[in-house]
């Protein structure tokens, strides 16, 4: 059976948060053999843009802080205009809402949703324990305010930052917590933001999205007096199916821990399998709580085409590969015919608990992405309309509660081609159209997608034509405006990719 890609992943961050450093095309960003094809990065037409403008700004604002900038700022306006938006803040809002019923699944831990986007590439590559040459370190998947900051990738940025402001009693990032006394040492919190990556633009990507990350750690004396009780309780079949017959998460477990997917050295195996059972059976109770209510929220509708009642959904574990967790999965959920991917997860890696000043703790981790698990559970089908502030859209919703969106009339879309030589000399990347088109148009870019390449036999030079799908959600649009914008398209085209029209 085909598996729909829900959720992020990594870079994977993508990025990351705990997401699949595979990266799946389907979890905002390119997968990490894509992005190993892209390979040599080059910084050429990042340098070409910013010759191109000319006045490049000797410092960016973010958010009332002033940063320096450098050879490698590439964060445009149009994104720094989004750090404000606050859409996790908006208790109507979809994103919201979804954020809080995470929240309340989950009472004992530290809730976080306003920590600021701007962190340390230390923050969100190196604490985590990325190679220096990792894909997602380049310009061309990530937004720089300057060499040594960047608007974060993904929500496992904040790791380290919050294990250690509960080691060290940092009240000032302690307080920040909605509910600080829950978990007044951040031994278990949970983090919701926005990050941001530059990717490709069609109806479920956009450079700004939201994750959440959770992390529960344990004292080694707690495990040990509860290990072998838990692995009691466990019973299986020889399938490998957990025996729960009072639990509407059905899990299919043949994953075997071995060589490619190992218990770290720190580790012993009873830890670890303590680690792994809380874990799967926290991500099990999240999931049944959230996917039951969609299955209602469908129903109550009225849609006639709305399933039927589905009382139990099946889990299965995938085995998968983070650079801050061993061993790791991506966790897969039945839910109406389909296998969807849901989230990744896996044991902490103990080097990020040891600079925190918590040796003496062991913990596991999740992470996914909100718009992914919205569209479905809301049944969005754009994910630019979660920007939108169309009352036909934001109407729509309320605090708490679960329903389906009720499309409003699509206004026309109109497309328009694009080609051109590749410049010589230097390395095309194409987020770099993506964003170039993104800054350009806005919202009002619907997709842009590749529809031809070619190699000239004698010249050997590169050619490639791109249509851009130019859609409004809120109003329609004139061809001559649409002209207007495709014609300025072009000219930052040549100005700043170095690209020759066809």
């Amino acid at each position: 059976m085909q598996t729909a890609t829900l959720l992020l992943g990594l870079r994977s961050p993508t990025a990351c948060g705990l997401l699949k450093c595979t990266l799946a095309r389907g979890t905002q960003s390119l997968s990490l053999k894509a992005r190993r094809a892209c390979a040599p990065l080059s910084t050429s037409c990042t340098r070409r843009q910013s010759e191109a403008r000319g006045t490049s700004p000797k410092s960016l604002d973010v958010l009332g802080t002033t940063y320096a900038t450098d050879s490698w700022t590439n964060t445009p306006p149009a994104i720094l205009a989004k750090t404000g938006r606050d859409l996790l803040h908006q208790t109507s809002h979809p994103l919201a809402i979804l954020k809080e019923l995470i929240f309340k699944e989950f009472p004992t831990f530290a809730h976080y949703d306003s920590l600021s986007p701007v962190v340390s590439t230390y923050q969100n590559f190196d604490s985590l324990g990325f190679a220096q040459d990792h894909p997602g370190r380049s310009k061309t998947d990530t937004y720089y305010v300057n060499q040594s900051t960047l608007l974060r990738t993904h929500t496992s940025a904040h790791q380290l930052q919050l294990l250690a402001a509960g080691s060290r009693d940092e009240n000032g990032i302690l307080m920040q917590a909605k509910n600080s006394a829950a978990a007044p040492r951040n031994e278990r919190f949970l983090v919701a933001a926005d990050v941001y990556r530059r990717d490709e633009i069609d109806a479920s990507h956009y450079p700004v999205f939201h994750q959440m990350e959770g992390v529960c750690t344990f004292s080694r004396e707690e495990v040990r007096d509860t290990a072998r009780q838990a692995t009691a309780a466990k019973r299986q079949d020889k399938a490998g199916k957990v025996d729960c017959p009072d639990q509407a998460a059905q899990m299919i477990d043949t994953t075997v821990v071995g060589d490619g997917n190992p218990i770290q050295a720190a580790h012993s195996a009873e830890e670890a399998a303590f680690l792994v059972d809380n874990m799967k059976q926290a991500m099990n109770d999240m999931v049944v709580h959230i996917l039951t209510k969609a299955v209602a929220a469908q129903q109550s509708s009225g849609d006639a085409c709305a399933p039927g009642n589905q009382p139990q959904f099946p889990v299965r574990w995938i085995d998968a590969y983070f650079p801050f967790t061993s061993p790791s999965w991506e966790m897969e959920v039945l839910f109406q015919g389909e296998w969807l991917e849901i989230c990744g997860c896996g044991v902490m890696k103990q080097e990020i608990l040891n600079q925190a000043d918590m040796p003496d703790r062991i913990g596991w981790a999740f992470g996914f992405g909100l718009e992914r698990l919205a569209m479905l559970l809301f049944g969005v089908q754009d994910i630019r309309l979660f920007w939108s502030s169309d009352p036909r859209f934001a109407g729509q919703f309320s605090p708490g509660r679960i329903n389906s969106f009720r499309p409003f009339s699509r206004h026309p879309s109109c497309a328009k081609d694009v080609s051109f030589w590749l410049p010589s000399g230097s390395t095309f990347h194409e987020n770099d159209i993506m964003d170039l088109v993104r800054e350009t148009a806005g919202d009002l870019v619907e997709g842009v997608k590749l529809i031809d390449s070619f190699t000239h036999p004698k010249t050997g030079k590169g050619s490639r034509c791109y249509r851009i799908n130019y859609c409004s959600m809120d109003r329609n649009v004139t061809n001559e405006e649409i002209n207007g914008v495709q014609e300025l398209v072009r000219k930052r085209m040549v100005e700043q990719l170095g690209v020759t029209l066809r």
